[in-house]
């Protein structure tokens, strides 16, 4: 071999390091990506390879050996006539499954539904689906990214380990990020935090690394404003975990309830449950922005051992907080059938939050022409001119078994979703009482926090009077609509169907007729300070009691009641711009439609316009 034709390559330390292993000797042939040396540094080990083929002429470490940084380790001969060892080929299967990676793998099948196919029979059986089942149901295809998956319950010192993997996978709690809405929305709008509580495991109990990471999940939602969708099925506290009993006694301090509180009004929340909801996950249900449940729900603020323990008697878990009662005094807002039903649900809700989408088919609008009787003093169903004027299957009515004088739910009108209350002409001739009053004042806080602008239906005698409505509070729980209708900061836009009467009225418009951005009335229209045959009798009293006969007086009265009429008829009122505008019931989506568009909707930055909203 000619020297002069070859070339020294000198092998450098990348690194300050001690010499573990020195894989060649002097004369030694090596190739290309070889391995000649392995460098020990901070306690990981650093293989040295060759640069390029040839032949070792010195190696100048040896092992124990600390060398410096750019220190020499050895030097190849390198040259056109040096032997050259053909580069190694690269046989690695891709598809090997390393030890560490096999561990992984067990573990995780372990938590899945297929491990526990009693326990999932058992489930089925009842009709009933697996926390998995929903979120795989709720979330976008291939978008659920779990956290926390490896946990177990906090019981190392009563069980054994395999037992509590086996049993307590997840330590009862599913959760993580995913995407719903995709298909409609962009990743921004779709991403959402979810948790499903898992009642296959211990009930469905709050266990101690469950609440580390619900809080872990409800911390990032509300640093990120993202939505948060929360099955809740369970019984509440767990008194069975023992891992910490050396450092936790009541264990009062825990986050999880401050946590998911605080998070009102940064971004949506929605409850789910189904079966049974007591003590901690009713309270979270009740924390809840929208409340939706199934009709095989039991909710209540303590179970049967709690009740039982309190002193309080022996009661059915069947008997506590039913849906009959739960829907009728506004705890649950949206009753659904099943949980298929219950996700379908929390998908369309969800919707109007994330924002407009394609405008969709609506009725006929000539239709609304002949929603109201020409007989004014017969009643009418609102919900049909709301579903006439809305988008095709866009009405979605929370909280229908409660405050029932009132109607409130989301819309779309071509495509961009609306928050609307209504009166209820069926109820009390619309006026609002006290439920009616404070459920839309409820309503309104949550549309206003979330950037929904509002649509006002009216058609109202005024507030409901009277010794026995006195008795609820009347007199605070309606002026609650007055107060938040004034805070909002959505536009609003009212249209009068029929009356307008009252404080009751003006209530419908947050306050004024001029605090929405338009207030506009069908021809059917008519207003006044107070119904129209009430304020004849009122003011006329003296008048109608000189009349004479009976029949006189009815004849006085129709030619009062007439002229007030005229009088507060909404051509009239138009005249002098009490109200915007008359228009022809078929127009009312145009003018929807294009309100909005002239008037700017948006978050004004912070963590949101209020700092919470209230729960009732």
């Amino acid at each position: 071999m000619s020297e002069s034709k070859n070339k020294t390559i000198r092998i450098k330390a990348p690194m300050q390091a001690v010499v573990h292993q020195v894989n060649v000797a002097v004369g030694d042939s090596v190739a290309a990506g070889q391995e000649v040396a392995v460098l020990e540094a901070m306690k990981m080990q650093h293989g040295i390879t060759a640069p390029t083929s040839g032949v070792v002429k010195a190696i100048s470490v040896g092992v124990g050996e600390v060398v410096e940084q750019n220190g020499a380790i050895l030097s190849l001969l390198s040259g056109e006539e040096t032997a050259v060892v053909e580069n190694q080929v690269d046989t690695q299967d891709l598809d090997y499954i390393r030890p560490d990676l096999a561990e992984l793998n067990a573990r995780l099948d372990r938590t899945l539904d297929a491990a526990r196919p009693d326990k999932m029979a058992r489930r089925h059986e009842k009709g009933h689906r697996s926390a998995r089942e929903n979120v795989d149901d709720l979330c976008d295809a291939d978008s659920f990214i779990e956290y926390g998956q490896l946990v177990v319950a906090a019981q190392r010192l009563r069980r054994d380990l395999d037992d509590l993997i086996d049993n307590t996978p997840a330590d009862g709690m599913v959760a993580g990020f995913g995407a719903i809405n995709g298909d409609l929305f962009d990743d921004d709008k779709s991403r959402v935090a979810i948790l499903a509580y898992d009642y296959t495991v211990l009930a469905g109990t709050q266990g101690a690394f469950n609440h580390k990471k619900t809080d872990r999940l409800l911390e990032l939602a509300q640093e990120w404003q993202t939505p948060i969708i929360f099955f809740t099925e369970g019984g509440g506290g767990r008194p069975g975990d023992t891992d910490f009993a050396k450092v936790q006694a009541a264990t009062l301090d825990v986050m999880t309830f401050a946590t998911f509180a605080k998070a009102s009004g940064v971004a949506p929340r929605i409850a789910i449950n189904n079966g049974y909801c007591f003590a901690g996950n009713a309270v979270l249900f009740g924390c809840a922005d929208v409340t939706i449940a199934t009709k095989d729900s039991y909710i209540g603020m303590g179970g049967p051992a709690m009740i039982e323990g309190g002193g309080l008697g022996v009661v059915a878990p069947t008997d506590i907080g039913p849906m009959d009662v739960q829907t009728a005094n506004g705890v649950v807002d949206l009753l659904a059938e099943d949980e298929a039903d219950a996700v379908r649900l929390a998908k369309k809700l969800l919707g109007y939050f994330q924002g407009a989408i394609a405008p969709t088919d609506c009725a006929d609008q000539r239709k609304l022409r002949h929603v109201i009787p020409e007989d004014r003093k017969r009643a009418y169903d609102m919900r049909e001119a709301i579903e006439l004027m809305a988008d095709s299957d866009s009405f979605l009515e929370l909280r229908r078994g409660y405050g029932a004088g009132m109607i409130t739910g989301f819309v779309r009108v071509e495509g961009r979703p609306f928050g609307l209350i209504a009166n209820n002409p069926t109820h009390l001739g619309g006026a609002i009482d006290a439920e009616a009053a404070e459920k839309a004042a409820r309503f309104l806080q949550l549309c206003d926090a979330f950037d929904v602008p509002i649509l006002s239906l009216c058609d109202t005698p005024g507030f409901m009077v009277g010794p026995e409505h006195e008795k609820n509070a009347t007199v605070r729980r309606a002026s609650s609509l007055m107060v938040v209708g004034a805070s909002l900061t959505v536009p609003v836009f009212m249209i009068c169907l029929r009356k307008g009467y009252g404080l009751g009225a003006q209530a419908m418009a947050m306050g004024s007729f001029h605090v929405p951005q338009f207030t506009i009335a069908w021809p059917t229209g008519e207003f006044g300070p107070m119904g129209l045959e009430g304020a004849v009798r009122l003011g006329y009293s003296k008048e109608l009691a000189a009349a004479g006969s009976p029949a006189e007086q009815k004849a006085l009265f129709d030619k009062l009641l007439n002229a007030m009429y005229e009088s507060g008829k909404a051509l009239n009122v138009a005249m002098y711009q009490e109200i915007d505008a008359v228009i022809d019931p078929r127009d009312t989506r145009a003018w929807i439609s294009r309100g909005i568009k002239s008037m700017p909707v948006g978050k004004k930055g912070g963590k949101g316009k209020r700092p919470f909203i209230d729960t009732w």
